[in-house]
């Protein structure tokens, strides 16, 4: 009886996340961006299952850095109430651009934040964290 009290919660709990994030299901995704300094990080977010049928967080964008020095985004993912350590996804110096681009499995107790710091090795100088599982109702 357990088993199948969890499958039906987790189907509704996947129904509900794709309702709460119907870009996903457009194939549009939902606008994050992230400024620090010298440096913008922008694109977007949606839901999407794999081809093996995993829901999945595909966030896509760019880095853009001008002037001197580096910039990195960096990602905080939460996964069933437990904290993973601040992971580095790209880093940029001088004036240019690179693609941002980040995939992770995704459950109905996942939350992940985005931020943008100055350098590239650490997140001390950093903007304030964004949530990229935070979807808009409506």
């Amino acid at each position: 009886m357990r088993i199948r009290t969890w499958a039906v919660a987790t189907a509704a709990a996947t129904a509900l996340i794709t309702a709460a994030a119907p870009a996903s299901a457009a194939g549009s995704g939902v606008p994050w961006s992230v400024t620090h300094g010298a440096a913008k990080a922008e694109g977007d977010r949606r839901l999407a299952r794999s081809a093996t049928g995993v829901l999945q967080l595909q966030v896509d964008g760019k880095l853009s850095h001008t002037g001197e020095g580096c910039s990195s985004v960096w990602t905080r993912f939460q996964f069933d109430l437990v904290p993973m350590p601040a992971r580095k996804q790209a880093q940029v110096c001088g004036d240019n651009t690179v693609d941002v681009t980040i995939r992770s499995s995704y459950m109905p107790t996942t939350t992940a934040s985005v931020t943008v710091c100055k350098g590239t090795e650490n997140t001390t100088d950093c903007a304030r964290w964004a949530s990229i599982t935070h979807w808009p109702i409506g």
